[in-house]
């Protein structure tokens, strides 16, 4: 931090961060796009459709969302933002679970594409407490 209170540029924590939240903006995007063409390989039935948008609509949220957490002004507004990343990460979990505990989608299918809802809803979770805890 310099004398105004502000983080300095040249702090490799700065870095460190920016570069986190970069590789989480592609990953959120990759993710995105891994949802789009689970959702088009579907069938056309009604109900397949249905879940299927729901899951396309949470998931492709989750990368949209993200990016909005990267461009928060405050620490309240990152946590605010944060919390909605974190809301459509489970709902997407919830949404691939439906799919798959229907049949509409096989297990093997949706197997990686619900590890990674998984594993991006416990990094985000995880962000959120620990900017809870600096409220406190």
């Amino acid at each position: 931090m310099n004398h105004r209170g502000i983080e300095s540029l040249e702090t490799p924590d700065y870095h460190g961060s920016l570069k986190k939240a970069d590789e989480l903006r592609q990953r959120t995007k990759k993710f995105a796009i891994r949802v789009v063409n689970l959702f088009r390989s579907l069938p056309r039935s009604p109900d397949a459709q249905t879940l299927g948008k729901q899951v396309l609509r949470s998931g492709t949220s989750v990368a949209a969302n993200y990016r909005a957490v990267c461009r928060a002004r405050s620490k309240p507004d990152f946590i605010s933002k944060m919390g909605i990343v974190v809301e459509e990460a489970d709902e997407t979990v919830f949404w691939l679970e439906i799919l798959t505990e229907t049949g509409v989608v096989s297990t093997s299918k949706a197997a990686d594409l619900l590890k990674e809802a998984n594993e991006l809803l416990a990094i985000f979770s995880a962000s959120l407490r620990t900017a809870k805890r600096g409220l406190q």
